[in-house]
């Protein structure tokens, strides 16, 4: 198989909301950015479906190695090989993707967080980091621009996994993880067990509404951040902030009710919002 189809088909087979992003980009920059997020899919598999932890320890030793050998010039995985095949690729630092391997490391480590500081420790590696690589990918910032576009990206970024965290923590406590800091959920008396338990409350609501308006806040950063001159290169990362803020939107109307259900949107609605965004960014 084609290591560009290989990543076509990793993309639209995870049926992420990032996949809807890329619909409408040429086909150069959305080669290289779908290979991208192949290559996260790949990482983020590691530490999802390897139960043993030094295998998922060896596996992500093994993506460290290829990541210098996509730097030289040589790799061998398909998403590393589609990524060199753009010109994009080119000038991804590998520094950079090493950060995003660190990041999905930390979870074979961290289970809990003692406070939000720690946390975005984590978000940074798994999220902003990802948000600059895009962005670079996307391009459309000047020179002087540079400083501002990468805040935006690390913004957004941090505003996607703040989102993800809030979809995410009845499933994730099922999975012994707790990405909630520890000193709010001692701040909100709402207690591990509850998480575990799947037990709502009106301590967890107010919980989870401080974690709304946190999410909300890193949004509204990273627009406010994001250059007039790029708005139109950056627009996949504002479909991605639309459907997001969508989503997030939706769990709060609901009442938070991410302790036994997992609220997702269609993929006819994601496919509108993403439309309507690209025409009227």
């Amino acid at each position: 198989m084609d290591a560009h189809q290989y990543c076509q088909e990793r993309a639209a087979a995870s049926g992420s909301s990032f996949y809807y992003s890329f619909v409408f980009l040429p086909q150069d920059t959305r080669r290289a950015i779908t290979a991208f997020y192949a290559l996260c899919r790949e990482l983020d598999d590691v530490v999802d479906e390897c139960h043993e932890r030094q295998v998922a320890e060896t596996k992500l030793d093994w993506w460290r190695g290829e990541i210098g050998r996509f730097a030289s010039g040589s790799p061998e995985h398909p998403v590393t090989r589609a990524l060199l095949d753009t010109a994009e690729g080119h000038v991804i630092p590998a520094a950079l993707l090493l950060e995003i391997v660190d990041g999905m490391a930390m979870d074979l480590d961290h289970a809990r967080y003692p406070d939000f500081k720690s946390l975005n420790l984590y978000c940074y590696r798994v999220a902003g980091v990802v948000g600059e690589v895009a962005a670079a990918i996307f391009g459309g910032a000047r020179s002087e621009d540079d400083r501002n576009l990468r805040r935006y990206a690390h913004e957004l970024g941090l505003a996607f996994q703040l989102t993800n965290i809030i979809r995410d923590v009845g499933e994730d406590a099922r999975r012994g993880r707790i990405y909630l800091p520890q000193d709010e959920l001692a701040r909100f008396g709402v207690a591990e067990a509850d998480l575990l338990n799947g037990r709502d409350s009106p301590e967890f609501q107010a919980l989870m509404q401080f974690q709304y308006e946190r999410a909300q806040t890193h949004y509204d950063s990273a627009l406010a951040a994001l250059p007039t001159a790029a708005r139109r290169a950056q627009r996949p990362g504002l479909v991605m902030a639309a459907i997001y803020r969508t989503l997030l939107e939706e769990i709060r109307q609901a009442d938070f009710p991410v302790l036994r259900a997992r609220i997702s949107l269609t993929p006819l609605r994601k496919l509108w919002l993403a439309s309507k965004t690209w025409l009227f960014p």
